[in-house]
């Protein structure tokens, strides 16, 4: 509950604190634009739908959630899109049904959440045994001095930061979690970010790998 009221509280200034990284974002854009052609797409964490709103013109359709309502409501009130809906959901239980989706985007999240890997295995249940998960996120382990002293300023005012890792780490903890990473490229942003374009391992090879581990 005290992550959701940070980012209640914080929905009004969310695009202005994140136009710093506007150059980074629209690298992201154009990486996740020919992946989502024509497919149905589940946005988690989408904030005030930065990233929805500027992938949705060649989707089926997007659906868009944050656990955050006031988020949400900041979302919508630019949203001229039919094929584009937002709603409140929580990422470690969401109402779809198995296999509902195409492709799946979480994007700078993973490492504000204290169990991202139960976000990963429900991610890994509605998406398509043949879909893409897009999971760009900050990798700031190695930050500079100024980076870190960013961060700490960033949490003595609430800001959740879970995971810290190197992008090595990150693409690690995907595959420790059942994700074949098949594209990554490491973004400048205002913290380092990674992208990660992933495809789910199977079942079987998954089981087997972590019984030999």
């Amino acid at each position: 509950m005290l992550v959701k009221n940070f980012w209640d509280r914080n929905a009004k200034f969310y695009d202005w604190f994140m136009f710093k990284d506007k150059n980074a974002y629209e690298k992201l854009y154009t990486l996740i634009r020919p992946i989502v052609k024509n497919k149905t797409v589940l946005e988690l964490a989408t904030g005030t739908g930065l990233i929805s709103k500027n992938i949705v013109c060649g989707a089926q359709m997007i659906e868009a959630t944050d656990v955050s309502s006031e988020m949400i409501k900041e979302a919508q009130k630019c949203n001229s899109s039919a094929k584009l809906h937002f709603s409140v959901q929580d990422m470690f239980h969401l109402p779809y049904a198995d296999s509902s989706f195409d492709v799946v985007i979480v994007a700078n999240a993973l490492h504000i959440v204290p169990t991202p890997e139960k976000a990963l295995r429900e991610i890994r249940r509605v998406l398509k045994d043949t879909g893409i998960l897009i999971a760009p996120t900050f990798t700031h382990a190695n930050n500079s001095a100024y980076g870190k002293l960013r961060a700490f300023f960033m949490r003595l005012i609430g800001f959740p930061l879970h995971s810290k890792w190197t992008s090595e780490e990150y693409l690690d903890f995907l595959y420790q979690n059942g994700w074949h990473v098949q594209k990554s490229i490491a973004l400048k942003a205002s913290f380092p970010m990674t992208y990660a374009e992933c495809i789910k391992i199977p079942d079987n090879v998954l089981t087997n790998y972590r019984k030999h581990k």
